[in-house]
């Protein structure tokens, strides 16, 4: 059975201010606010750096993304991707253009 290395955060205090803007931002009360931010700024969910650099996570996130090494930088890409999936797919629906590829 597969089991995900455990991998140890270099700068914590940084690592779980962004971790959780991003969980704030994706919770039931708050998502629909931050996928119409992201709709009316015509960004894409899944441009992260774009979304960070535009303070859609808060304004201190992007500079505490900064500080982190490369290994939790892709941790919080991965934390990130993993809950835009987990949205209702009613909202997906609703904010296809923010969901969408193209």
């Amino acid at each position: 059975m597969y089991e995900q290395a455990v991998i140890p955060v270099g700068n914590p205090e940084a690592f779980q201010t962004v971790r959780q803007a991003i969980e704030s931002s994706f919770s039931s009360g708050r998502v629909a606010g931050f996928l119409s931010a992201l709709q009316s700024s015509k960004l894409r969910i899944r441009e992260f750096e774009q979304v960070l650099k535009a303070g859609k996570l808060g304004p201190a996130a992007a500079d505490d993304y900064a500080k982190l090494g490369d290994g939790d930088q892709g941790m919080i890409r991965e934390l990130y991707l993993s809950l835009l999936e987990q949205v209702d797919p009613e909202l997906r629906r609703k904010f296809l253009k923010v969901y969408a590829y193209y």
